[in-house]
């Protein structure tokens, strides 16, 4: 007997923009009981960047759901240990061996993840130790002695593994870099914290708990699982925009889909079939909206055609663009306010000044937001001044400076 299709469920464009606010966290009261950690799980993945202005990414991703959370909580959040029964590596010693509550590897791209998905990335680790070719060639001996090292002495950064690079240059690793690196990949070593931005590594025996310390999921499972997660995190999405979440391959997202849990659904003015979480389709998002300045690698934005399909806003980092060519800032940040995004602000900090060196505001009424923003994130950040340089619309800067004030 063949079965019926499921019915498609038609989503109206603002429909389907509040459902991915609230999906993101944007929309509804906060969780501030579950905190940080909330967030991460809620999300899925945090993603990491080397740039900091206001403060690194992975610290202002929660900062934008929650509200000003001090920048030390967030990190003790993400990498704070908690002590287990002890295991066979500690049994001689009786010591408690500390358990992360996440660890870092390759998602949308570098991104903090739950410690209780590392069963779901075997798919990536299988396919990193099947992978023939490499840009760093692995030294003889380097990987077997970094492995050493690290059951020896515990915890440690590149630098402590024998250094990081052999000069210089950014990609001139050296032999106990690449080896500490290919060994992340493989799964047998894991990132367990960032310490002053250095990658911290502990074998994975040692870090990951037990009972989540196996590769047995096949890669069906895996792939299904991170599609689901994707569906729920963003609430509503294209096959490109679920696949984008944790840089899955589009035929992957098509072998997985009709088995993940997701239903399709019709997004009036996309033109391409979508999928949503059922339980977001449930209940309608209500609430208040949360007014914030986004970091450029906030999921809610980081996929720029998604970005400009939901919310008619063109955004793109222009931290790599030359100066000359730039058009909004080296980080701009888009601003987000009643559930739209209505400016960026291109920041920076000048002692206890927090300066937005360019500002573009969708017109006169974007003021009163974007004041908000600035004054909230300098709070954050412990500024005690707004300046403002650059108005996009120079008639635009005197009121926003007095909003400021």
């Amino acid at each position: 007997m063949t079965s019926l299709p499921r019915p498609t469920t038609e989503l109206t464009a603002d429909e389907a923009r509040r459902l991915a606010l609230r999906a993101q966290g944007f929309l509804g009261a906060p969780d501030r009981r579950s905190g940080v950690r909330g967030v991460l799980r809620h999300l899925g993945a945090v993603q990491l960047d080397t740039i900091s202005v206001l403060a690194r990414s992975h610290e202002l991703i929660p900062y934008a759901r929650l509200g000003a959370v001090g920048r030390t909580t967030v990190d003790k959040a993400y990498w704070t240990t908690t002590s287990t029964t002890s295991t066979a590596s500690t049994a001689s010693t009786g010591a408690q061996p500390a358990r992360p509550h996440a660890f870092e590897y390759w998602s949308h791209a570098a991104c903090i993840l739950p410690i209780e998905e590392w069963p779901h990335f075997a798919f990536r680790r299988r396919a990193y130790r099947a992978r023939p070719h490499w840009n760093h060639q692995l030294p003889d001996d380097a990987y077997d002695r970094v492995i050493k090292q690290l059951r020896a002495e515990g915890p440690l950064t590149a630098t402590e593994l024998g250094g990081a690079k052999r000069t210089s240059e950014w990609w001139d690793w050296s032999g106990e870099k690449v080896a500490v690196e290919r060994a992340l990949m493989y799964g047998e070593v894991v990132c367990v914290e960032r310490r002053r931005w250095k990658r911290v590594y502990d074998l994975a025996e040692r870090a990951v708990p037990d009972t989540l310390l196996h590769d047995e999921l096949d890669d069906t499972e895996c792939v299904r699982r991170l599609v689901r997660l994707a569906g729920e995190a963003l609430g509503v999405g294209t096959r490109a925009d679920i696949a984008d979440y944790h840089r899955l391959k589009g035929e992957q997202f098509d072998a997985v889909v009709a088995d993940s849990g997701l239903v399709p659904v019709t997004v009036e003015g996309w033109a391409k079939p979508a999928w949503a979480d059922p339980a977001a389709l449930a209940t309608p998002p209500r609430g208040r909206h949360r007014t914030t300045l986004l970091s450029p690698f906030d999921s809610l934005v980081w996929e720029r055609a998604r970005t400009e399909r939901i919310f008619g806003f063109t955004h793109r980092l222009e931290a790599y663009v030359p100066k000359q060519k730039r058009v909004h800032g080296y980080f701009a940040m888009p601003v987000l306010s009643g559930g739209r995004l209505v400016g960026r602000v291109d920041p920076a900090r000048d002692g206890r000044t927090l300066v937005a060196k360019q500002v573009t505001l969708d017109g006169p009424k974007a003021i009163p937001a974007v004041a908000q923003a600035l004054l909230e994130a300098a709070t954050w950040v412990d500024c005690t001044d707004v300046r403002v340089e650059r108005v996009d619309a120079p008639e635009l800067r005197d009121p926003l400076v007095r909003a400021l004030t």
